[in-house]
């Protein structure tokens, strides 16, 4: 299986055995390759660091996250644009990045002109963008419609069926599913027909949002399996059928087996 987002290298697994640990512990139930995507420069250095150890099972991307589009976010952008222009083959996409308002709006304009340059750098690079997008679906199409030619996921999808057609109007992008789908208070599930399986990849985003049975717990990509069963309940299909759609799907989107035999992280 591939987790394509995850973020093993946080402190958060730190006490139980770091990322070292909890990678082998994802590899160990079937999720051989696993997507990282940074967050800003802080995370560039961990990321990196643990992926040239699993060469054959990590791959990056880089990014600089909205909710980390602050007074310095002309600093910290040209950071991560730099990583990416010093070595491209190095990573698989640009990501994460998008527009979060869930939290605070002072920074709207800011975020949606970090997207606008992020994206022109993927089309530049020609890879693929990895989306956050908390309550801000608004400014995130207002950008992205510009770069209907880049290929891009919405991570960490959680919407309606309405947003699914939305998206889908303007974009034509891959969505990831991840922990959401387990939970109880959720229609996430009733909504996965409207995506289908062929637009489907799955993710973690550990250390966050824990699947059932593992929720209220710190999040790992050990925890994959958990969330395919869903996803085949929701689709009426087999837990194996959607491993092996999804899959595809997530190396098509990244070219994982291009990047795995010929793009590996440099020691």
């Amino acid at each position: 299986m591939t987790d394509t987002h995850t973020h093993l290298y946080l402190p958060e697994f730190n006490p139980d055995g770091g990322g070292e640990a909890a990678v082998r512990r994802a590899i160990a139930v079937g999720t051989e390759r696993m997507v990282f995507p940074a967050v800003d420069p802080g995370t560039v250095s961990p990321m990196l660091d643990l992926a040239r150890k699993f060469p054959a099972n990590i791959a990056v991307a880089m990014g600089l996250h909205p909710t980390e589009v602050n007074e310095k976010w002309r600093e910290n952008l040209a950071t991560m644009m730099n990583h990416l222009d010093s070595d491209p083959d190095r990573y698989v996409a640009v990501g994460e990045v998008g527009i979060d308002l869930y939290w605070d709006k002072t920074f709207r304009e800011e975020q949606m002109q970090v997207l606008d340059l992020q994206a022109a750098k993927a089309r530049e690079l020609r890879l693929p963008l990895i989306i956050h997008c908390r309550d801000g679906l608004d400014e995130t199409l207002e950008v992205l419609e510009r770069y209907t030619d880049v290929p891009a996921v919405f991570h960490s999808f959680g919407g309606t069926e309405a947003d699914v057609e939305r998206i889908r109007r303007r974009l034509d992008p891959m969505f990831g599913i991840n922990g959401i789908v387990t939970f109880k208070n959720s229609r996430l599930g009733e909504v996965l027909p409207a995506i289908g399986a062929e637009r489907i990849m799955l993710e973690t985003d550990s250390p966050y949002l824990a699947p059932v049975p593992k929720r209220g717990r710190r999040n790992e990509s050990a925890f994959l399996p958990f969330i395919a069963a869903s996803v085949a309940q929701h689709l009426g299909s087999t837990t194996a059928e959607i491993e092996r759609i999804t899959d595809r799907n997530a190396n098509s989107f990244f070219r994982l087996d291009e990047f795995f035999t010929e793009k590996t992280i440099k020691p």
